[in-house]
């Protein structure tokens, strides 16, 4: 398949189009109006500094129902203990911050630039994008930030600088996106962390239908 360069008019190609490995598209901007018709459409951003903007709609992809969420022993253990406090929608800045800051194991640089921060704040005060923010001893210490649309939650990122801080947030979102009515977590991404968690691979075909379904 061809990778359909963007223009000016905010449209995308069909996601059933993408390469193999999920490349779709490149160019185009991060306005907010085509960052919501891409998340809409099952597309996102994931390009690196220097680079221009890549759209991509893999298949299979990485979903999490919040349903099938694994609340592990360990987990709950830790929830319960008190040791971190969470909020929500408090320091988004910070988060997204530190998700492109924080190093990860097996991942050199970042795909969060400075371009991508700006125009998820922009999201963020346009009330579509949300963080959770987790607290030891008043220092943020993990969160994670996406974008709710409709009953979807396309999860964007994560951090931790403390053992646990990111599960724990990610407990507390999921509370949170349950009683919002949401029923379908986009995870992009195989990861076995997210795996761990409950998180799975469904087909694209599966995915668009899904969403669809959800965000009207």
């Amino acid at each position: 398949m061809p990778v359909f360069e963007l223009r000016d008019t905010i449209i995308f190609p069909k996601p059933q189009l993408a390469r193999a490995d999920g490349l779709l598209a490149v160019g185009g901007d991060l306005s907010p109006q085509r960052l919501m018709l891409a998340y809409s459409n099952g597309i996102f951003p994931w390009y690196s500094e220097g680079e221009p903007i890549l759209w991509w709609s893999p298949d299979p992809r990485m979903v999490l129902f919040p349903s099938e969420f694994k609340r592990h022993k360990n987990l709950r253990k830790e929830v319960l203990s008190g040791r971190f406090d969470v909020t929500f929608d408090e320091d988004f800045a910070a988060v997204i911050s530190a998700c492109g800051r924080v190093p990860r194991k097996g991942q050199e640089g970042t795909w969060i630039t400075q371009e991508m921060m700006e125009a998820y704040v922009r999201l963020y005060d346009m009330g579509v994008a949300h963080s959770v923010e987790v607290w030891e001893h008043g220092n943020l210490v993990g969160g994670l930030y996406g974008l709710k649309i409709g009953k979807v939650f396309f999860g964007e990122s994560m951090f931790h600088l403390a053992p646990n801080a990111s599960k724990v947030g990610l407990w507390h979102c999921i509370n949170w996106l349950m009683e919002e009515g949401v029923s379908l977590i986009d995870a992009q991404q195989e990861t076995s962390h997210l795996a761990s968690l409950g998180a799975r691979l469904i087909s694209r075909e599966s995915f668009l239908y899904l969403l669809f379904k959800l965000i009207t």
